[in-house]
């Protein structure tokens, strides 16, 4: 598959943030740490990063405490190589208490279509099990059926 660069287009930008969503649903960390630039800075909640390694470190962490995982993304607007997200994903603890986290993530691309900034801002609330959405086989894509981000809560 090539890789989807800027200037973007409603199609490309809705393209390149379903990509992104495929692969953080795998939950590979390094699958993922490839689509950023070797000096990506990255504003995770309080956290912030800076290139591949840290980011692979970072999920390796992150998919290590936040288990079965599913994640859906929506796009917010686009610009010539800027494309905002709003998300929502789920998770449970190793206690087995659910989480579903809302978010917003913005991200500036280089030419060359690798992701050199990203900023999030998540916020995690306790769901109970019954609560869930996302509840497709994982790790894996969303099914293309799957509507995604649902309108409210």
């Amino acid at each position: 598959m090539s890789v989807i660069r800027p200037p973007f287009t409603l199609e490309t930008a809705m393209a390149k943030v379903r990509a992104a969503e495929d692969a953080w649903n795998s939950r590979d960390p390094q699958r993922v740490a490839l689509a950023y630039s070797e000096d990506s800075e990255w504003r995770n909640r309080d956290q912030f990063l800076q290139g591949r390694d840290q980011i692979r470190e970072f999920l390796t962490r992150k998919w290590e405490r936040e288990l079965d995982y599913r994640l859906t993304k929506s796009l917010w607007s686009f610009t010539d190589n800027r494309i905002a997200v709003r998300f929502q994903y789920e998770y449970h603890d190793a206690a087995g208490r659910w989480f579903r986290a809302y978010g917003n993530e913005l991200w500036e691309f280089d030419d060359e279509g690798l992701m050199r900034r990203r900023e999030a801002s998540i916020n995690d609330v306790p769901i109970q099990e019954s609560e869930r959405k996302f509840r497709w086989a994982a790790p894996g894509p969303r099914p293309a059926d799957d509507a995604g981000i649902p309108d409210v809560r």
